[in-house]
């Protein structure tokens, strides 16, 4: 197997990016005539150049690592596991929001959307998935798109799979990750459940009254089932600042806020 250049993977970069090399060369205070010469194999970068042309062609972490490889230096950047002691700090902080967060749902996963943690929220909202399903590792696309998994309660699937199946497009575009991509392969060939009959059951937390209001939604919500009641959220995903650890790098913290009283009351009347 012949490994790929620094100048071979820098120009694939650039074009994935959509950037010219003059539009590079400027970000990078360098000259087009230089990334021309590093990406034909006509000029060694230095390590300093490979990092700053990697900032500016937003390389993930763990790919910063493979271009510097490429050009003879040593990678800069560790790949610590998240169950060393040196991540015992990290562990304790993530757990802690994940508990202040609680009743409602949030997890943490990794660059393959493995759960790494999860609160009472989320074992909530799995309450009667196949034990089969459950087994570790927890993949979070798996439990949501699989038929026997959370896909049957979710009752606006089409386009939350939609959602989900375009933000790990936006992924592989970003990253060279050949897992990701058969993850994607995997969800996406789900076949799709009947959609729910009108009337089925399924009330809002609230009762009709709060059924017969609309919803003025801030963002496509999540709207999933639970015990007779349908539940809506609207999620955000946070992830580390200029990380320099892979593992931390490809950490994501997904929160799904309540996207109505009902759900809300709903929740809290669960208890603790």
């Amino acid at each position: 197997m012949t490994t790929a250049s620094v100048g071979a993977l820098l120009r694939t970069w650039r074009e994935r990016r959509g950037i010219s090399q003059l539009e590079l060369a400027g970000r990078a205070d360098s000259s087009s005539r230089h990334i021309s010469f590093v990406e034909n194999g006509r000029s060694r970068p230095s390590e300093e150049m490979v990092l700053r042309l990697a900032d500016h062609l937003d390389v993930p972490v763990r790919e910063r690592n493979a271009l510097l490889l490429a050009a003879g230096y040593a990678p800069r950047y560790a790949h610590t596991p998240l169950d060393a002691p040196a991540m015992g700090a990290l562990r304790a902080g993530m757990e802690q929001l994940l508990t202040g967060y609680e009743p409602y749902p949030a997890l943490v996963v990794d660059g393959t959307y493995t759960v790494v943690a999860a609160n009472r929220g989320i074992a909530m909202l799995l309450e009667g998935v196949p034990e089969d399903l459950l087994e570790p590792p927890l993949n979070a696309m798996r439990l949501t798109l699989h038929p026997r998994g959370l896909a049957p309660r979710i009752r606006n699937l089409r386009q939350w799979r939609g959602h989900l199946l375009a933000q790990m497009e936006r992924q592989i575009a970003l990253a060279r990750s050949e897992p990701l991509r058969a993850l994607y392969e995997e969800v996406a060939a789900y076949p799709l459940p009947p959609e729910p009959e009108p009337g089925s059951g399924t009330h809002r937390p609230g009762g009709p009254d709060d059924a017969e209001a609309p919803v003025p939604y801030i963002a496509l919500p999540l709207l999933i089932e639970h015990d007779g009641h349908l539940l809506s959220f609207v999620s955000s995903i946070s992830t580390f600042n200029t990380p320099l650890d892979v593992t931390v790098a490809e950490l994501a913290i997904e929160t799904f806020l309540p996207a109505d009283p009902a759900t809300v009351k709903y929740l809290r009347s669960l208890g603790p």
